[in-house]
């Protein structure tokens, strides 16, 4: 027979974490057990676990208890949130497994005596492979600009731009996995350093004094989740979709 009821020392065992911290859940009604056993022990079913397993996912992102249990509260649809959050878990896997090929080929250069190649060193960002599509959103010029403010910068520059680019659709992701409403505060903070992000692209309407930002803003937001290659950045077309909303809210609020 399949067991669906656990103790808490149970839990704690396959959770690696503590009986104190599941009483303190209880306590603060983040995770009441199924039943109270005679003797006073507490026990959890399956329900119990999933929403255990939603709570470590989301304090692994940073979130505190409070935080969490407004996440929860607000998204009851365990399958959907659990679903976003492994899209997100994925593309931080993914992210993770270029980083350490590029480190450890960075090593084996240093350890064999050869020459450091920079573009080894940097993998995942291909200034070029939209070309086609800003050309045609947004002119000729747009992207001429934004390739020759690309190819003038030092390598230094360029890890550096990409590690903000990479911080930020993190982030992004963060929130969304979170349940985080495309209006709140945190949100709309994400929003404000997007568009903050946009404006060091020379070219584009965010860096053009009299540029129409609103319309540029909103029409990439729309771009993010139609075009798939865009969405992977946050996580997905859930994610991509809570991107949208909140630069939309940005826009209207902000702008």
């Amino acid at each position: 027979m399949t067991q669906t009821d656990w103790s808490i020392q149970e839990i704690a065992r396959l959770t690696g974490t503590t009986s104190r911290t599941l009483r303190h859940y209880d306590d603060i009604g983040l995770l009441p057990p199924s039943r109270i056993a005679a003797n006073g022990y507490r026990h959890y079913d399956d329900g119990a676990l999933v929403r255990l397993q939603r709570i470590l996912l989301l304090r692994d992102l940073g979130l505190g208890l409070p935080a969490i249990g407004e996440v929860l509260e607000n998204e009851t649809d365990a399958a959907g949130a659990l679903t976003s959050h492994l899209e997100w878990l994925r593309q931080e896997r993914e992210r993770l497994a270029r980083q350490i090929v590029s480190v450890e080929t960075t090593i084996e250069t240093m350890k064999g005596g050869g020459e450091l190649m920079a573009e080894n060193m940097f993998d995942g960002f291909d200034h070029t492979q939209y070309k086609d599509e800003v050309e045609k959103r947004w002119g000729a010029d747009t992207y001429a600009s934004s390739d020759a403010w690309w190819r003038g910068m030092s390598d230094t520059e360029r890890a550096e731009w990409k590690a903000t680019t990479a911080g930020l659709a993190r982030d992004w992701s963060t929130a969304a996995a979170a349940g985080v409403a495309p209006d709140s505060a945190e949100a709309q903070e994400l929003a404000a350093r997007h568009v903050a992000w946009l404006t060091g692209v020379p070219g584009t309407p965010t860096s053009v004094p009299g540029g129409d930002v609103g319309a540029y803003v909103l029409g990439l937001g729309e771009m993010y989740v139609a075009d798939e290659r865009f969405a992977a950045n946050y996580g997905g077309e859930a994610g991509a979709t809570f991107v949208r909303d909140a630069l939309r809210v940005y826009v209207e609020q902000s702008l």
